[in-house]
């Protein structure tokens, strides 16, 4: 059945003041929203995130997250800095960033895009092709020019002077550009000492230039993949309570644990993350 206010056109006639004029039409709208969030590379796993169902609970660092991508997705386009969540799996920074991605593209028309840095690192390296002179500049393109770009679990790709190229190839260009940019990273900013420190892991270039495109949110909570089925938010905090534990001294290298923080002497606990795999 076509569109009662347009006819399918795309286009309604509205009327202002006396002037009558052609503006776009709620169909058109929704259904430029349908395309580009199809086109937005959203894992299936992570279509469900929205800013209404994220769970703050009573966690301060949480709530400041979440006020703060609110902002973030009513202001998009105008937007000073992006956005860059650090903390353990599973604290819900990859449901932050889709949420924030999904919302500017619905409501603002805007083109997104999400990648896994690592997946998107296999992306580049399988596509090239040399017979057909495929580079990686046609690649990357899409990456370099959305209106905004979700880079997820950064940090956990291996370093390699290829892998740091390219990624500073993305970072320096959408910097140079300001386009607004979404990190998330299971690694903590750290010092140069420390091998799983994020300044060492991407390098102390592309920190500098991330450190002034976007606002740096530290979380902390509970891991909502240990949640029991129904549990709810009574069940989240005692699962951080849990994670807050002091724990033994005979940690991992990269235990998400403030304990960890706490015996590397920082001073400042639950503000160091050594690190952990992919995660949200």
């Amino acid at each position: 059945m076509p569109c009662t206010l347009c006819d399918d056109t795309g286009w309604k006639r509205v009327e202002e003041g006396g002037v009558r004029r052609a503006v776009r039409c709620d169909c058109w709208r929704g259904a430029l929203a349908a395309r580009l969030l199809a086109d937005a590379r959203i894992p299936r796993r992570y279509q469900h995130c929205d800013l209404a169902n994220f769970v703050a609970y009573p966690n301060e660092r949480l709530q400041t997250a979440l006020s703060r991508a609110r902002r973030f997705a009513e202001a998009f386009p105008v937007a000073d800095k992006g956005l860059f969540f650090i903390g353990p799996p599973g604290i819900g920074k990859s449901h932050l960033a889709v949420a924030v991605l999904k919302q500017v593209i619905r409501e603002k028309g805007a083109r997104g895009l999400f990648y896994d840095v690592r997946e998107l690192l296999k992306i580049i390296r399988s596509t090239y092709d040399p017979v057909h002179r495929t580079t990686e500049f046609e690649v990357l393109q899409p990456v370099m020019t959305a209106d905004l770009l979700v880079l997820d679990d950064l940090g956990a790709e291996k370093p390699s002077e290829w892998v740091d190229e390219t990624l500073n190839l993305i970072v320096n260009h959408r910097y140079s550009e300001r386009r607004a940019t979404i990190f998330t990273s299971n690694y903590d900013i750290g010092d140069l000492s420390d091998p799983d420190s994020l300044q060492v892991r991407v390098g102390l270039r592309m920190y500098s230039r991330m450190h002034e495109m976007c606002e740096f949110h530290h979380l902390d909570g509970a891991d909502y993949r240990e949640l029991p089925p129904n549990g709810g938010v009574d069940d989240l905090q005692a699962l951080w309570k849990l994670r807050r534990r002091p724990q033994a001294r005979s940690l991992p290298a990269r235990a998400a644990s403030p304990a960890r923080a706490q015996l590397r002497g920082d001073g400042r606990g639950d503000l160091k993350w050594p690190g952990g795999r992919a995660g949200t």
